[in-house]
């Protein structure tokens, strides 16, 4: 019976790292649609979150053959496009995007990773001078609490850099819409308002704040999905985030949160891969 319950075990335990494997090795197409009469156009746009440097393939052509056939108007990056860790190598993610921009826009909001390596050069060096620069030359529009104006579109696109403080791993610190107005000005009501926040665990604040469509990252999904629970466990360590993935309702304001695509630290996914993520955008017809 004993040696019944030990092979079960490891073959469950096995059947898990296969998954994992997996997983962490491919992603799937994930599409929303958001529909305003704040909208002029129709559009669409892909969501790119959390790469964490990881390639798909060959200079990632297989995420990039994904996105030409999608054949997107624009793309957005929700942040965390490499790990902040010492002697981090940049050139595979910003050559990346660098291809990217030569056939569309790229609107980018930075994460918590790169915002790390921005804010302690004594650690990193020239790592996010670097990278910012590059991929500015290849006209990706960086978004370090500023924003872009789509006029075709009716829409304002914001990219919210917040502190450190609230990335924390134990505490939430409460965070106001008039920190928001502080760091990116107030958004005006007659314009369609799209907020790259790469931390969703404030949602309620961006869509007080003003945000129609709120677009994150994050929390990778939650590691691992189990039925009618969600996602396990968020990056503040806190077991079944509310927010792991998918679309959110506040108010007039939607959220559409992204799994990401690679990995940091724990390298996991199960029942959990990667997330290339499409929003369609409606003009909302009477």
């Amino acid at each position: 019976m004993a040696e019944m319950m030990i092979t079960a075990l490891l073959f469950v335990i096995l059947f898990f790292v296969i998954v994992m494997i997996i997983d962490c090795h491919r992603f799937v197409v994930k599409e929303y649609t958001c529909i305003s009469d704040k909208l002029k156009k129709d559009g669409r746009f892909v969501l790119l979150s959390d790469l964490h440097g990881k390639s798909f393939g060959d200079h990632n052509e297989k995420l990039r053959n994904a996105i030409e056939k999608i054949k997107p108007d624009f793309i957005v990056i929700a942040g965390d496009m490499y790990t902040a860790k010492e002697n981090v190598c940049t050139d595979l993610v910003s050559g990346f995007l660098s291809s990217l921009a030569k056939e569309y826009p790229v609107y980018y909001g930075n994460g918590n990773h790169e915002h790390k390596t921005k804010l302690y050069p004594e650690i990193f060096g020239t790592v996010y001078r670097d990278y910012a620069e590059t991929i500015k030359k290849a006209d990706v529009v960086l978004l370090e609490n500023e924003k872009a104006t789509l006029p075709l579109y009716n829409m304002d696109v914001y990219g919210l850099e917040m502190e450190r403080k609230f990335y924390g791993k134990f505490v939430t610190p409460v965070m106001e819409k008039e920190y928001l107005c502080k760091e990116i000005g107030c958004p005006p009501e007659d314009k369609f308002v799209m907020l790259i926040a790469h931390n969703p665990d404030y949602f309620k604040t961006y869509a007080k704040w003003g945000a129609d469509l709120v677009l994150s990252g994050h929390v990778h999904g939650g590691l691992m999905k189990l039925p009618f629970f969600g996602g396990v466990i968020s990056p503040k360590l806190r077991l079944f985030p509310k927010y792991d993935g998918g679309e959110f309702k506040e108010g007039k304001s939607t959220m559409i949160l992204g799994r990401g695509l690679g990995t940091h630290t724990l390298p996991i996914r199960i029942f959990n891969p990667g997330e290339l993520v499409v929003v369609n955008l409606r003009k909302k017809v009477d």
